[in-house]
């Protein structure tokens, strides 16, 4: 494919290059990720990549926000119930771990301080609070939440190109505990395994919320 000219005149923006960003993450992964490869998919020079986003650490950050938009993006409810704004916004990450394999673990391990990002905390926050929850708990639940999702998802989702790791055999002679629990680990990954955990998450800030300072 030919090159267009450096700059503006090679027709970029940020919401092209970043579209482009995520959907070549998402074929080929984080580790092939690079701003040649990018501008090589976009058939421009790299340096009309650099006139828009300095540098691949600032394209990272691109791609996070631009997935992190579709958590923003999911469809609102009229239920005013803390709760069932919790449950909406962890469902709708999920989904998008789902849908971005690749690009989930910049979620995870980058810092996310975009607008979009500070905005689903937002969101979540002032339900907690318009529903009479401590400061205290609502400054708190979201870190404890997100740790949840962070962690639960990404090993739902990872496991390089053969997938996620599924759970073990355990040997009743040698692991009695883990070989007696096994059976109720057969839902691994789904949406009620995951809806279960989440509603231990939720019970722990129902009781923290109702507990005296």
């Amino acid at each position: 494919m030919a090159r267009r000219a450096r700059g503006t005149s090679a027709g970029l923006d940020r919401e092209r290059i970043a579209a482009a960003a995520v959907a070549l993450v998402d074929r080929d992964g984080l580790e092939r990720f690079g701003v040649r490869r990018l501008a090589e998919e976009l058939g421009v020079d790299p340096m009309s990549i650099y006139h828009h986003v300095k540098g691949k650490a600032a394209l990272l950050d691109v791609i996070s926000e631009a997935v992190l938009a579709e958590v923003v993006a999911a469809p609102d409810s009229a239920s005013h119930d803390w709760a069932a704004v919790v449950r909406r916004t962890a469902h709708s990450y999920r989904d998008v771990a789902y849908r971005h394999p690749q690009v989930f673990p910049l979620l995870v391990t980058r810092a996310q301080t975009s607008t979009v990002a500070i905005a689903a905390l937002e969101h979540v926050v002032s339900a907690m609070r318009a529903a009479g929850l401590p400061d205290r708990v609502a400054a708190d639940a979201p870190m404890v939440l997100f740790g949840f999702l962070n962690g639960h998802l990404l090993a739902r989702t990872g496991g390089g190109p053969e997938g996620p790791a599924s759970v073990p055999e355990f040997d009743s002679g040698v692991y009695p505990g883990m070989a007696a629990l096994a059976p109720r680990w057969a839902d691994f990954g789904s949406v009620v395994e995951f809806d279960r955990m989440l509603d231990i998450v939720l019970d722990g800030i129902r009781s923290r919320a109702a507990r005296p300072d």
